[in-house]
């Protein structure tokens, strides 16, 4: 070793640059250890909170006075309500750098904290309240604690996720799309959107005020109807009502879980308990299109007008009418400010900003037709049955082509509780597949105890029935007639003709009773359940016409038809596109891949 490589340990500036080496490795290690501490921290509250803190309840009244009804529980809000010294956020950390402390809390947590509960924290939400999600590229997104792959579901994620892990016992968010009733179901969690107007918005950040309402979770049916008496200050003796039920049908087609898990479960437990009316079916797209006449005007961009076009036509106004009261709200925040947004929510809130709807009175006239609609249909008694949500949650990061799809098919069934103001309760109904199933009950505008008490009354039934029938198969449908298939094909064959279409169905199944392995059976009874609405049961007939000839061209083409009518585009496109393989100059199959393909653009 030469004498210049020799280290001269007398040197002052050799000790000084070990020092500093030791140092630097000192506090390497500090904040590795303050990362991984951090990365605890949050898997231990799921990363629903953006802030912890405790605000005490109101003390309890002397004896003999009663306990306060919320005493002992424990709840968080959402990032979006307003608590004395905190900034609220709004999902978004520019807004946070942007605004002062709040000088008032919200009258809604001032009304819980007298009521006895104890406030813990914020939680995440999605950007502005503009996600469904609940994804958040700034703070991160809360875990789903039944499926932690998957969406939690937003905006209120942070709080769907702290009832869901029981971090707390109820928690409030608000709810203008479905920012309630969508996590509730990804998290399978019970979620309450009051009638619109009730209950107070005062210390609330404003997203779209026609459509915005506070609402919230709970682990169980009591607990939400005790918040739900403090909030919508209700009269705890009120004379019980008769249910009358409404069931659907149409909207059920939209979702993929068999009614066997939905629809048989919600009769047989109310077909057991006193005081309900045996259960209608209805097209509620139809009732809609007769009721709502102001709606026509936007089903010009879609070809086929059928009954699911009708509620895709409601969302689409729903959507046009949160973007325009936002950017009446924020517009000279975001100009002047330019904050960076994630992915998943730049386009609806840019969109928001830089345009204006042509005919703005339309949308209001519709809201008020909507409202006017439900409340003829349900009155005071009446509750309507329909799925939350269309699919289960999706995989975390999706791609946005699957994205665009899962929010069309959403917003389907959303936009019917926003557009009409009426109460709405997200149920979860078990699982189907390993994913949350659950099923709404709308009531009209103002029913809100009397839905609350609906919960009430037949929740434990209902999770009964659910967990007898998750693992069970579906009965077998057995048919014995004794005519030959190829007979009741010719005869289901001329009822269809003659446009007696459930006539039609009716032949065709008893030809698949007595031979299940003719392709043409299946795909002419999917032609009548088409010309019926019945698109799910369109898609399994072709699905199984497929399985048995897989190059059975209009069964392709009828299974795209019902696919693009339950709004799974992408799905209908394959199906067209399979269609032109098989027959190149199919013009029906090239003007829907044509039509498909904007959609999906």
């Amino acid at each position: 070793m030469s004498s210049s490589s020799k280290l001269n340990v007398s040197n002052p500036k050799v000790w000084i640059l070990i020092g500093v080496g030791v140092a630097g490795i000192i506090v390497l290690a500090e904040t590795r250890r303050r990362r991984l501490k951090s990365r605890n921290a949050i898997k231990e509250d799921f990363g629903s909170f953006v802030e912890r803190f405790e605000l005490s309840p109101f003390p309890q009244p002397p004896p003999p006075a009663a306990r306060l009804p919320l005493s002992g529980l424990t709840f968080a809000i959402k990032d979006i309500i307003d608590v004395k010294g905190f900034v609220t956020g709004f999902g978004s950390v520019d807004w946070k750098k942007t605004h002062e402390v709040a000088a008032k809390t919200a009258v809604v947590v001032t009304a819980l904290l007298k009521s006895g509960a104890t406030c813990v924290g914020k939680t995440i939400m999605d950007e502005f309240g503009f996600g469904i999600t609940g994804e958040n590229s700034h703070y991160g997104t809360p875990t789903n604690p039944n499926l932690p792959s998957h969406i939690p579901g937003g905006s209120s994620s942070g709080s769907a996720v702290a009832v869901a892990a029981k971090l707390v016992d109820f928690a409030i968010g608000t709810d203008t799309i479905g920012c309630i009733r969508i996590p509730a179901s990804c998290c399978g969690i019970l979620g309450f959107r009051p009638s619109h107007g009730i209950v107070s918005l005062v210390g609330v950040l404003p997203n779209s005020q026609s459509l915005d309402t506070v609402g919230w979770f709970a682990h169980d049916p009591s607990t939400l109807r005790h918040v739900g008496h403090v909030l919508l200050q209700l009269n705890p003796l009120e004379t019980r009502k008769t249910r009358r039920l409404l069931i659907a049908d149409d909207l059920f087609q939209l979702s993929k879980v068999p009614k066997w898990k939905t629809i048989d479960v919600f009769k047989r437990v109310t077909g057991k308990l006193s005081g309900y009316q045996t259960a209608n079916h209805i097209k509620f797209g139809q009732y809609i299109s007769s009721n709502v006449p102001s709606l026509k005007g936007f089903h010009e961009e879609l070809k086929n007008e059928t009954l699911i076009s009708n509620v895709k036509a409601l969302a689409s106004v729903m959507s046009i009418l949160q973007r325009y009261e936002f950017r009446t709200n924020h517009e000279e925040w975001f100009v002047s400010v330019k904050p960076r947004l994630g992915p998943r929510v730049s386009d609806g809130v840019l969109a928001a900003i830089n345009t204006t709807p042509e005919n703005i009175k339309i949308l209001y006239k519709i809201r008020s037709e909507m409202r006017t609609a439900l409340q003829a249909l349900l009155k005071d008694d009446g509750i309507l049955v329909i799925p939350t949500v269309a699919d289960p949650p999706l995989k975390l990061n999706i791609k946005k082509g699957a994205f665009s799809e899962f929010l069309d098919r959403t917003f389907a069934l959303s936009s019917i509780a926003s557009m009409s103001g009426c109460c709405q309760v997200s149920v979860p109904f078990g699982e189907h597949d390993d994913y949350p199933v659950s099923v709404s009950f709308i009531a009209s505008h103002g029913a809100d105890k009397f839905l609350l008490d609906t919960i009430v009354d037949m929740y434990s039934s209902l999770q009964d029935e659910v967990s007898t029938v998750s693992n069970s198969p579906p009965l077998p449908d057995i048919n014995g007639n004794m005519e030959t298939s190829e007979l009741l094909k010719e005869k289901g064959n001329a009822a269809y003709k003659g446009k007696q279409w459930n006539k039609a169905v009716s032949y065709y199944t008893e030809a698949i009773g007595l031979n299940d392995k003719i392709a043409t059976y299946y795909c002419n009874r999917a032609a009548a359940f088409l010309e019926l609405g019945c698109f799910q049961q369109a898609e399994e007939d072709c699905t199984s016409a497929i399985s048995l000839d897989k190059k059975n061209v209009k069964a392709y083409l009828r299974r795209g038809t019902a696919r693009e009518s339950l709004l799974c585009y992408k799905e209908a496109l394959l199906d067209f596109k399979h269609a032109l393989v098989l027959e190149p100059q199919n013009k029906a199959a090239n003007l829907a891949e044509k039509r498909l393909r904007k959609l999906i653009s």
